[in-house]
């Protein structure tokens, strides 16, 4: 008899967040966030610096970045669309506790998407995070309750196995 697939232990993409890190220039803030909106169609947020670096020229509340949060379909488009830009080759050490964290160097390396003069030159930074069925029992508000540390960890090659497989992306060595 063969054993059956079990639903509960697929992994999902749980978010995807775009950010663009500018420091303390902030004309380039607006740049950021235009073309977070040209890449995605979502409004982005502007990221403000927690404390005061006077060696970095930073102070408190000073707008230093720009970030945007996708989830369900556009998570998975973009998440496809970036690991594209790529050239869908991941680094091993890119992956870790339940999460995949990448740069793209320049946002013309996406598909259908040319240089903008007024934006300049861009990178930024894509962070995912899985998760599995059944997560949702600890971040309800009545009758909480806590999901199984086998459960809730996903390691390393469960991951990568789900990028090579749905995403046509190839995890390698370091």
């Amino acid at each position: 008899m063969a054993q059956q697939h079990n639903l509960m232990r697929d992994i999902r993409i749980d978010k995807v967040v775009l950010n663009i890190g500018i420091g303390s220039n902030e004309d380039m803030a607006q740049n950021a966030k235009m073309l977070l909106e040209k890449l995605t169609g979502s409004k982005p947020v502007s990221t403000v610096s927690k404390k005061r670096e006077p060696e970095l020229k930073l102070r408190r509340g000073q707008v230093i970045g720009a970030m945007v949060t996708l989830r369900n379909k556009a998570a998975t488009d973009m998440l496809k669309r970036a690991l594209e830009a790529n050239d869908n080759l991941l680094k091993r050490s890119s992956i870790a506790n339940s999460s995949l964290s990448f740069g793209v160097r320049e946002y013309i390396y996406f598909s259908g998407v040319k240089y903008d003069p007024k934006i300049g030159m861009l990178g930024l930074n894509v962070n995912a995070s899985f998760s599995r069925r059944g997560r949702r029992i600890e971040l309800r508000k009545r009758k909480r309750s806590s999901e199984g540390a086998h459960h809730k960890a996903i390691t390393r090659e469960e991951i990568a196995e789900y990028l090579e497989k749905n995403m046509g992306a190839k995890v390698g060595a370091e």
